[in-house]
């Protein structure tokens, strides 16, 4: 990809801090759709038929799968282990562990994560990662059903894929098309490396400024904007017969207004049920209504849904009650990684599971250990706490989903991979919603009476990038492109741990040298990190005007209030 297209990419989310509102779809607003006509009663009928018959013969191989499997093989269906991608030499001890997990316990599914080594997630590279889980699905007896949480795309997880913006870009874009190519392309990456299952989209509101997991994943801050996008990037995922793929709307009943990280412990949506119905659920409400494949339930406690504050994930009044029974939810319900700290705190990782089916998952995403998993709900079937009618119905779900994506075959082609990745369609768009998210909040005219932005004289002016950490290699793209374009201006990477002595011989410089100092921050947080506040304050405070480009969380914008632009 050119240098302009990595810029544009980084640029995707800065400067939103306006409201991210985009034209309601005809279902969102209750407009009625002009009445069929007798060809297109006759169209929708045959459709119709036709996937009836698809229904049957994925159920009666789903059925035929069940048959030959035991009580503990068919628990094992339900459980979805975490792998990176790589590809471990088969004499390894990782290695061993997975050729445990597929071929001893059985697992019924995978999901591509990303290792993260000094405080960086280090993606897949496409063929390992295909050829790995050809080698798995070789292994396992029962086809395997593989996911991976592919946000913006398969580039989330996948190195040489399109680096699509986050999804708050697609929001601020205000282009529902976009939006349906983003899900037409990412089923197309995903089913040519062998992933079968997109957790995407991010269907919570995102109407907590200082919330420090969902932010830039959502699609903003207004629930019918958001439910627009999600019903558009589901019906894009579904567009595309030859990449079928499950969707999946995530996190129930929403993530976006909590200020704690579930990765990390519980967060609380102390709300009323009215607001519930208002904004969270709205987006859910979308999905299901546009066909989505399943939903992904949330570590959160909802005091509004369950007065006992369990994680939505261990609650039935929720899971069951509000998702199934309420809102009518007959797809697939995953939970969370269960090995994350807001559930794993609570209860050991077999009693999680067991937990997590009676509130009424069908999958079992990422557990602590999965084969303890494994044991503790076959030993909750034994003792009557499980049914193993409750256990069937849920294997029988998953495996006619598998049949019905066609995983009889289970292997994917490595050689045609680099025709379905990073493709020039999808860096145009990419570039194109990365161009129409761009948003000028503050341009206050400086000395001479004209507006800071653009810079009068590019060259003489000081750039200090702000990285999330030493070893991020955020921002670095962006240094590249202002040598290139701003012959003469002073560019500076700098991290959040300088000490104070360090940054304040930086402010002086750009005092001394510089008509006008950019500040880029890439932190996706909703405040800058270390010493970065305090930095931009003193900039802020100096004779030369400041311009702040928020390139990741419009929301920092809000600790910055003094810069020009």
């Amino acid at each position: 990809m050119q240098v302009r297209d990595r810029l544009a990419g980084a640029l995707a989310a800065a400067l939103l801090l306006v409201s991210l509102v985009t034209p309601a779809t005809a279902a969102a607003t209750g407009v009625k759709p002009p009445p069929k006509t007798q060809a297109g009663r006759s169209a929708t009928s045959t459709a119709a038929r036709a996937a009836s018959g698809e229904s049957r013969r994925a159920t009666a191989q789903a059925r035929k799968w069940m048959a030959r499997m035991s009580l503990r093989e068919r628990i094992a269906q339900l459980v979805m282990a975490p792998v990176y991608g790589d590809s471990p030499n088969a004499r390894s001890r990782e290695y061993r562990e997975y050729l445990s997990l597929v071929a001893g316990v059985k697992v019924g599914g995978l999901v591509v994560l990303n290792r993260v080594r000094d405080g960086a997630a280090q993606r897949a590279e496409p063929h390992a990662a295909a050829a790995f889980l050809n080698r798995m699905q070789r292994l396992s007896k029962t086809p395997l059903i593989v996911a991976g949480d592919f946000e913006r795309g398969a580039s989330m997880r996948v190195l040489h894929t399109t680096a699509f913006p986050y999804a708050m870009a697609f929001g601020a874009a205000g282009d529902l098309d976009s939006t349906r190519a983003l899900g037409r392309a990412t089923a197309r990456e995903a089913r040519a490396m062998g992933i079968q299952w997109i957790f995407a989209p991010v269907a919570d509101v995102n109407n907590n400024p200082d919330n420090p997991i969902i932010n830039l994943r959502s699609f903003g801050a207004d629930p019918r904007a958001v439910a627009a996008h999600v019903r558009a990037f589901i019906e894009g995922a579904h567009s595309d017969p030859h990449n079928a793929v499950l969707v999946t709307a995530k996190h129930f009943p929403g993530h976006g207004d909590t200020d704690i990280d579930s990765h990390l412990d519980l967060p609380r949506l102390a709300v009323s049920r009215e607001r519930l119905e208002q904004v969270e659920l709205v987006p859910f409400q979308a999905a299901i209504a546009a066909g989505v494949d399943a939903i992904m339930t949330a570590h959160i406690a909802t005091p509004a849904l369950d007065s006992k504050d369990e994680p939505a994930t261990l609650s039935k009044s929720i899971v069951s009650g509000l998702l199934r029974e309420e809102l009518k939810f007959n797809g697939l319900i995953v939970t969370d990684a269960l090995d994350m700290q807001a559930v794993a705190k609570l209860h050991g990782p077999g009693d999680t599971c067991v937990r997590a089916l009676e509130a009424g998952a069908d999958l079992l995403l990422a557990p602590a250990d999965p084969k303890e998993c494994v044991r503790a709900v076959a030993a909750a079937v034994t003792a009557g706490g499980l049914t193993r009618e409750r256990i069937d119905a849920s294997v029988l779900k998953l495996l006619t989903a598998k049949a019905r994506l066609g995983l009889q075959k289970k292997l994917v082609d490595l050689e045609s991979i680099p025709d379905s990745l990073d493709a020039p369609e999808d860096q145009a768009l990419a570039t194109s919603v990365a161009e129409k998210a761009l948003t000028l909040v503050r341009n206050e005219n400086v000395a001479g009476g004209a507006a800071l932005l653009p810079l009068a004289q590019p060259g003489r002016a000081c750039w200090f990038v702000l990285t999330n950490g030493r070893y991020s290699t955020a921002g670095r793209d962006l240094v590249e492109a202002v040598k290139q374009r701003s012959r003469g201006a002073q560019v500076t990477l700098v991290d959040p741990q300088f000490p104070a002595s360090q940054l304040d011989a930086l402010a002086a410089q750009a005092e001394s040298a510089c008509d006008a100092v950019v500040v880029a921050a890439f932190s996706g947080q909703a405040a800058l990190p270390g010493n970065d506040p305090a930095f931009v304050e003193k900039l802020s405070a100096g004779e030369r005007p400041v311009a702040l480009l928020a390139m990741s969380s419009p929301y920092l914008l809000r600790a910055c209030p003094n810069v020009k632009a």
